[in-house]
């Protein structure tokens, strides 16, 4: 490596610097160094550099104090903590600050030499600004607040090493999100690998994720290795992390904590560098109130959560992304692109997409096949027909009548509610339109919404 990048050390300890120093230094990189929160803030205010670690405690203050000035004044810095042994909290507490990632007392050097690594391909990938790959770019159009505000909560926790939750309904593009973390962050060049969690029967769980020796179970012919150490430099995605039974979740965390698996039958561990992203439609916090998901872990995946827009949040993007979703599908059957017609955008734009974008890709590809001219109409789509609010208050609350759950004066209660509210809506709560749309007068709208728990 040429001498082209440099690094800040901040360190206390005289023999922690020197051993930085000595094994930065044969990787070529130029070192300052500080001993304390002041001489760091000096060399940053009349330097640039490529790189900082950094110790948590500093005789004048707290290393996540300089892991804030560092994200806020110098973003292109991407900055390590050093953490004591153990005191995964503090590491976390650092990757929520903004640290690129952190390494433990006392410091591996294999481990230290693989961290600096992927931070030098970070600067050096943003420099060079690689452009998103198309089926990433193709799936996350959308000119809504939602997906704006979505791609640049991705393009910040790419800088980073930290672990990333996932959550969102099923069919929104979760793995498509964690594709695209990688795709934009320091470890693109090295392997993405999806796992569906609750795809891998419990039996070989812990050989599937930690690989085995040769003879360590029946039909283990050959040694394998795990989704870990096929993941080793780049980034492991796990999905529907909430699968994942309570025995498995433990050795799960200690292989996050420790940076290293042990295969099934083998008696030494294999060191692992990998990026963990996790997902699940589930809300995983309630499983931690139930008792079937470990607190810790949650805690240890959940650094960072990024939330992916359901498709009824973001309906204007419609448009947008099914003319992009049928371009695509054409192209891969090799068919003439047809066009939406104005009576098909009105009914995708009615339709309800409890499936979000993975249903409107069913759509529009079963359309695709059924369509016979150039031109794709409402009936082409096959949807269902839609159901207003007050039709489905009327079903539920005769199913109630005919239960014996509810009276009639309920009944009409959940009519008139339904109506009233749909009525608001489609008037924007405007209550004043909303008193002539329903009929009546203004005051006894008023009299209505406070009478039913509306006002």
């Amino acid at each position: 490596m040429n001498v082209t990048h440099s690094a800040l050390v901040v360190d206390d300890e005289r023999d922690i610097r020197e051993l930085l120093v000595l094994t930065l230094g044969r990787m070529g990189l130029r070192i300052s160094t500080a001993a304390n929160l002041a001489e760091a803030r000096e060399l940053l205010a009349s330097n640039s550099f490529d790189l900082c670690l950094t110790d948590m405690r500093l005789p004048d203050g707290n290393g996540i104090e300089l892991v804030t000035e560092i994200a806020r004044d110098h973003p292109r810095t991407p900055v390590a903590m050093i953490t004591a042994f153990g005191s995964m909290d503090l590491a976390v507490e650092a990757l929520k600050a903004g640290a690129f990632d952190f390494v433990s007392k006392p410091v591996d050097i294999g481990v230290l030499r693989g961290m600096v690594k992927h931070a030098l391909e970070l600067n050096n990938s943003e420099r060079t600004a690689p452009p998103a790959p198309p089926e990433s770019a193709s799936r996350l159009l959308g000119d809504s607040q939602a997906m704006a505000d979505l791609r640049t909560t991705i393009a910040k926790v790419a800088r980073s090493q930290a672990p990333v939750y996932i959550v969102g309904e099923s069919g929104v593009g979760k793995e498509l999100v964690a594709r695209t973390i990688h795709d934009q962050g320091g470890r693109a060049a090295g392997p993405f690998i999806p796992v569906n969690c609750g795809a891998i029967p419990g039996e070989l769980m812990e050989s599937e994720f930690f690989g085995h020796k040769k003879g360590s179970f029946t039909g283990a012919h050959a040694d394998k290795p795990g989704l870990f150490q096929a993941a080793h430099g780049g980034t492991l995605f796990l999905d529907e992390v909430a699968e994942l039974p309570l025995q498995m979740q433990v050795k799960l965390l200690r292989a996050i904590q420790e940076k290293s698996v042990r295969p099934v039958g083998s008696a030494t561990e294999v060191p692992v560098d990998v990026r963990i992203l996790s997902a699940t439609h589930k809300d995983l916090a309630v499983l931690v109130q139930d008792g079937r998901f470990r607190h810790d872990l949650y805690y240890r995946i959940n650094v960072i959560e990024l939330r992916v827009p359901p498709l009824r949040e973001r309906r204007g993007d419609l448009p947008q992304l099914a003319a992009a979703i049928l371009s695509r599908l054409a192209r891969s059957q090799q068919l003439p692109t047809p066009l939406l017609s104005p009576s098909a955008l009105d009914a995708l734009a009615g339709h309800a997409f409890p499936g979000n974008v993975r249903e409107l890709e069913n759509v529009l590809e079963r359309a695709l096949a059924l369509v016979d001219g150039d031109s794709i109409g409402a009936s082409d789509l096959r949807l269902p027909a839609p159901r207003t609010d007050a039709s489905m208050a009327t079903e539920e609350a005769v199913a109630d009548i005919e239960a014996g759950n509810a009276a009639l004066p309920s009944y009409i209660e959940q009519m008139e509610r339904a109506a009233i509210q749909k009525a608001l809506e489609e008037n924007r709560w405007n209550r004043t339109r909303t008193a002539a749309q329903l009929g009546i007068t203004f005051r006894a709208l008023r009299y209505k919404l406070k009478k039913l728990g509306m006002d």
